[in-house]
């Protein structure tokens, strides 16, 4: 997932990318785009991108959660199989391992994997998904995994799969366009009022597509939820919550939205993105003109911060010697 886009400079940026390998299809309703290096090279150099993270995003091996034991060895193929990828061009491409479906009986699986990614494959990160079976991620069910990711001060990328049920509003409106941002806020809302972000303080976490509507329904969900006493969590506590996030612009740059984000996140922790190759190049060109039409208006530490030093911060090995010298 990670690269920029500024027309006149490389740099950093988050961006997930589809690496394909056999599997049983995306229940989302969105076609699973063919997937190579050449083509992610490609789009790289026309948007003047340094560096992009490697992620599996949906349906990755919860497609398999029906058969663990195949959808933990695929998991091992595609991991191993990116981290050669990032070990031929270390500079151009990073690693955010994919983990079995988490479940309780695959728990076991899952921190093997862990294990495994960080300190056999040397990965810069892992990926989740919004939920796994019927729970989003503020569930005990995660607990021991948030555990030892804490433990390793690792960064998350959680990237949205499906609902759990499968419908979609029309044949002409898959899951992937509007429910997906949705699925995001599911996920971020249950860590935050289950306490997930403030248990486990060392994980650094991305969300993609600017938190989906995150930044949007905070106010909302914060004081209504301890107001009509769903809820014991102090409003003031769940915004302060909801800002440790880190929040990707993956097909997120409509400038009302960046407006909300920039506002809503911390310095530092809004991140470019580019959702290739889900989206087609012509959406993502689409999505980078707009980012560049609108950082003519931001100071150039706010436009740095965003295309590269964000991500420096959240994956220090790709910092080179003289990397100040890429921006000016």
């Amino acid at each position: 997932m990670v690269c920029n886009i500024k027309p006149h400079n490389e740099g950093v940026a988050l961006t997930p990318i589809a690496f394909t390998s056999s599997a049983d299809g995306d229940l989302s309703g969105w076609l699973l785009p063919e997937w190579t290096v050449k083509s992610t090279v490609a789009l790289m150099e026309k948007h003047r991108i340094g560096t992009a993270m490697l992620s599996i995003t949906s349906p990755g091996t919860s497609v398999l959660d029906h058969d663990l034991p195949r959808a933990n060895t695929l998991c091992r193929a595609m991991n191993e199989s990116a981290a050669a990828l990032r070990d031929a061009d270390p500079h151009k491409f990073g690693l955010l391992a994919s983990l079995p479906p988490v479940t309780v009986t695959n728990m076991a699986a899952v921190l093997q994997e862990v294990t495994h990614a960080f300190d056999v494959l040397h990965a810069d990160g892992v990926t989740l998904f919004t939920r796994y079976g019927p729970h989003y991620l503020g569930h005990e069910t995660f607990r021991p995994l948030w555990a030892e990711l804490d433990r390793r001060n690792a960064v998350v990328f959680i990237h949205p799969t499906h609902s759990v049920g499968h419908d979609t509003i029309s044949s002409a409106a898959p899951q992937p366009l509007i429910d997906y941002p949705h699925e995001t806020t599911r996920t971020a809302v249950d860590m935050i009022q289950q306490g997930v972000v403030v248990d486990f303080p060392a994980v650094k976490v991305i969300l993609s597509h600017a938190g989906g509507t995150l930044p949007y329904l905070a106010m909302r969900a914060a004081h209504l939820a301890v107001d009509a006493r769903f809820s014991t969590l102090p409003a003031d506590d769940f915004l302060a919550r909801a800002r440790t996030f880190y929040f990707d612009l993956a097909l997120s740059s409509n400038p009302r939205q960046l407006d909300l984000v920039l506002a809503f996140a911390k310095p530092g922790h809004v991140l470019y993105g580019s959702d290739f190759p889900y989206a087609p190049s012509k959406t993502i060109g689409t999505f980078v003109e707009a980012l560049d039409a609108y950082e003519e208006k931001l100071d150039e530490e706010t436009r740095y911060s965003i295309t590269r030093g964000g991500a420096l911060q959240l994956f220090p090995r790709l910092r080179v010697q003289g990397d100040a010298s890429c921006w000016e």
